[in-house]
């Protein structure tokens, strides 16, 4: 392990080329954030994990809320690891929960392993590899029984494209239970062509569909995260209430007609036609020492 510029914990990661980081959240005790390409990808509090930072985490961590009776254990899967977050909270607010966590670079999971190591009594198995290979070799026992399906993968600050089709998203969906979802974390900008993109996508593989996020990315006005969410069986709209109230303000939420509109004219993204998202621009990640 190589040590940043301040003595922080670090790594080059072999696949990607990449920088990861971990650092120490200056304000909040106990909690540090995973910095990869210059990107901050995840943040922990190691003593409160039930407590979630970024905002789009904490409308996924909405989501799973939700799901089921509260406190009760759900099965998940989670592509893309980060340091993860998702798993711990899962963990945390519904103990005994089966998680499976897939990531790609096998020396970040090492590295979160060193530094910010989990709850061994958590029932957790991480996979190594790519998410889509991977999932094309899931245990045909786990196919049926998945509560939840998180897709947050990011290679730096984006998205690459194979994870981004119909024919990916296509694989996710016998691993749902009757009450299962997928969770996809989209990252766009002004316009929201990619994101109009992934709605219409994802619609061709679910179709039950809403996305929620802060009330100007959902205008287009500003970079920022939409988190999709797609079922087999229709999303209990008592949700949406709850999942407004819950925050982080200000927040909307596009289902039925507003999503068609929303995603109205866009093409479904194939394997030939997929594109990663887009990059972010320079301001929208400030990353102070």
């Amino acid at each position: 392990m190589s040590k940043g510029e301040q003595e922080h914990p670090s790594v080059v990661l072999k696949l990607s080329g990449h920088i990861a980081v971990i650092e120490p959240d200056r304000f909040t005790p106990g909690s540090f954030q995973l910095v990869v390409d210059g990107t901050p990808q995840s943040h922990v509090n190691l003593e409160h994990p039930e407590e979630l930072f970024f905002e789009y985490i904490q409308r996924i961590g909405h989501v799973i809320d939700l799901l089921g009776d509260p406190h009760e254990p759900i099965t998940a899967v989670h592509l893309g690891a980060g340091a993860l977050t998702l798993p711990r909270y899962v963990e945390a607010t519904r103990p005994g929960s089966r998680q499976q966590v897939v990531e790609i670079e096998s020396d970040l999971i090492d590295l979160v392993r060193a530094e910010l190591p989990w709850d061994k009594r958590a029932q957790l198995r991480v996979r190594h590899g790519d998410a889509r290979e991977v999932l094309g070799k899931l245990p045909a026992g786990l196919h049926g029984t998945v509560d939840l399906v998180v897709v947050d993968i990011f290679s730096g600050a984006r998205t690459p494209k194979h994870v981004t089709s119909r024919e990916f998203f296509a694989l996710t969906a016998p691993l749902l239970s009757p009450r299962g979802v997928v969770a996809v974390n989209v990252a766009d900008g002004p316009g929201l062509a990619f994101a109009r993109g992934q709605a219409a996508t994802l619609s061709a593989v679910f179709p039950h569909v809403i996305g929620f996020a802060e009330t100007q990315v959902l205008k287009g006005r500003r970079f920022g995260n939409i988190v999709f969410v797609a079922a087999h069986t229709p999303i209990d709209l008592t949700w949406i209430p709850r999942l407004l109230a819950n925050g982080p303000h200000p927040a909307k939420v596009i289902e039925g007609t507003e999503l068609r509109q929303f995603m109205a004219g866009s093409l479904v993204a194939t394997d030939e036609t997929s594109i990663q998202s887009p990059l972010p621009g320079r301001t929208v990640f400030q990353i102070g020492h």
